[in-house]
């Protein structure tokens, strides 16, 4: 049995963080939402052309947005950009210390 990483909370409780780990490309609407909320830069957005390539997503080829997971290593393990996303399409794992 492995043991995850663990924090305290102000109040003293144990918390175990679940860091960012994907996003679910088919099921994001590119609303930015996650983008906002999350302040250490663990996530961006980027376009998909009709073919699925990536390009900038203010490029005039994006015909869809995106969010995806630019910086995991920044992630606090909050799950704040979960918390607001509509569409449910962020994964979250905890990590073994």
């Amino acid at each position: 049995m492995s043991e995850f990483i663990t924090g305290l909370t102000r109040g003293g409780q144990t918390w175990t963080p679940k860091f960012v780990e994907s996003i679910d490309k088919t099921a994001c609407i590119g609303c930015g939402r996650c983008f906002k909320v999350c302040g250490r830069g663990v996530l961006d957005m980027i376009g998909l052309t009709e073919d699925g390539d990536i390009v900038d997503a203010f490029d005039d080829e994006a015909e869809k947005k995106i969010m995806t997971v630019k910086g995991p290593e920044n992630c606090i393990g909050c799950e704040s950009c979960s918390k607001v996303c509509s569409k449910n399409c962020i994964t979250h794992r905890a990590i073994a210390a």
